[in-house]
């Protein structure tokens, strides 16, 4: 068996944090002689870092693993491996030792750092190799080969206590566990001399960061540390929970000039009932509540939102609640959802599943009223002249440069690449629902 292997390939599924664990393998990879190939056909080494909180997320899985037995043939000392979500859970752990016998190595969230020796006792034995840690791991020390030179992911916590009745995650990521701030500091003060200029805090639930230290540390208290770092430009967090959206965050997002004017708050329904059904643990007169304060305090800030269509007993009127709810906020951006059953969470029995045909057509009233509202929140900002991170080259585009605002609104416009990396004031002349068009001034 030939053990050269040069060129890795990593595909990954899910959150910012799933993307942040990803990172962290490309560093060990790397420290092993890998080197990075977007070409399946000439990998050697081939991963898939799973999400397990949808099921299209799951069934793209299934469906890539599937698609490798051809090359895994004839490449027989290709490596193909599993980790992630996924893999935290024994029924989709099982299916894929099971029914994907070229898989070689499978492992799961909290012992990423333990790859190298994995893929060590792979090709000493030649067996399939499954390794999954069940404690909770919050201070893993593994360096990381971030995607971006000056836009960083700092993970802040993990897990989650919440369990909603929808959410996978709990069971996959295990309970809240916090870094400690000292950590987290130390990290952010290393990437600020590097050059990093916007820092995004992760974690399933950042508003209830804190609560497993002792003494306890507050998020908004985190926050104020990460702002007085020299260096820093901006600061960002996802995600965050409503119930744990206290007015001690609202205070900081408005006094600390680093964080940025924008929060990601889903709301998942707009209906009390269902809300209820969720375990969600506030109201929707609570939210509406929160988003008041939010504009009152943080002129002129951005808000986006999860939304799931289709929770099990889900009627007409609780979905009308859930689009009268968008047409209060007026949120800029959103990302929305069919409900899927996930097995082993409490909705998955219950009974009043909503048919197929019924979610499809209550989610495309959803996104044509939200594609709407986003088209005029844009719109709001022609002849404004907004503050923008150019982030690189337009995809589509070599004379266009991209970049985002404080409330993460993304601007095309012209520039060279002398601009990326730097704060540029752009004058906004065009838009639609997505993004901004500008030009430098």
């Amino acid at each position: 068996m030939n053990f050269l292997i040069k060129k890795y390939t990593i595909i990954t599924y899910g959150c910012q944090m799933n993307h942040h664990d990803s990172e962290k393998i490309s560093y060990l990879l790397e420290t092993l002689g890998y080197t990075k190939e977007d070409d399946l056909e000439k990998s050697d080494f081939i991963i898939y870092n799973t999400c397990l909180v949808r099921e299209n997320a799951e069934l793209k899985v299934y469906g890539q693993l599937g698609a490798l037995k051809n090359l895994k043939r004839k490449k027989p000392e290709m490596i193909i491996a599993v980790c992630g979500c996924m893999m935290q859970t024994g029924d989709a752990r099982a299916t894929i030792i099971s029914k994907y016998k070229h898989v070689d190595i499978i492992f799961g969230t909290k012992n990423i750092s333990r790859l190298p020796s994995l893929i060590a006792r792979h090709r000493s034995t030649g067996e399939v190799i499954v390794d999954i840690e069940e404690e909770d791991i919050i201070d893993d020390e593994t360096p990381i080969n971030r995607e971006h030179p000056f836009i960083a992911y700092v993970n802040i916590m993990t897990g989650c206590n919440n369990y909603c009745t929808f959410c996978i995650v709990p069971y996959a990521r295990g309970k809240e566990i916090s870094r400690t701030p000292e950590s987290i500091i130390n990290e952010i003060k290393d990437l600020a001399k590097k050059g990093y200029k916007e820092i995004t805090l992760l974690g399933q639930n950042v508003n209830s960061y804190g609560k497993t230290l002792s003494p306890k540390v507050t998020f908004p208290e985190l926050l104020k540390m990460v702002n007085e770092i020299d260096g820093i430009e901006r600061i960002r967090f996802l995600t965050s929970h409503p119930k744990d959206c206290s007015d001690e965050l609202i205070d900081a997002m408005a006094s600390l000039d680093k964080v940025c004017e924008n929060i990601h708050l889903p709301f998942q329904s707009g209906s009390n009932k269902i809300l209820k059904d969720m375990h969600r643990v506030y109201t929707r007169e609570h939210y509406l509540e929160l988003i008041r304060k939010l504009k009152e305090k943080v002129p002129n800030i951005t808000l986006s939102t999860d939304i799931i269509v289709g929770f099990p007993g889900e009627t007409e009127e609780d979905f009308e609640d859930t689009l009268s709810m968008v047409e209060k906020v007026g949120y800029d951006q959103g990302f929305t959802f069919l409900y899927s059953i996930r097995k082993g969470t409490k909705a998955a029995e219950m009974q009043n599943q909503i048919p197929h045909e019924v979610k499809q057509e209550r989610f495309q009233r959803l996104i044509d009223s939200m594609y709407k509202i986003f088209y005029e929140k844009n719109k709001e900002c022609l002849g404004q002249t907004l503050e923008v991170l150019v982030e690189g080259i337009s995809k589509n585009n070599p004379d266009i440069l991209t970049g985002r605002t404080r409330g993460y609104k993304l601007v095309h416009f012209k520039g060279g690449k002398r601009n990326i990396g730097q704060l540029v004031n752009v004058k906004i002349t065009g838009h639609n629902s997505f993004a901004l068009e500008g030009e430098i001034v």
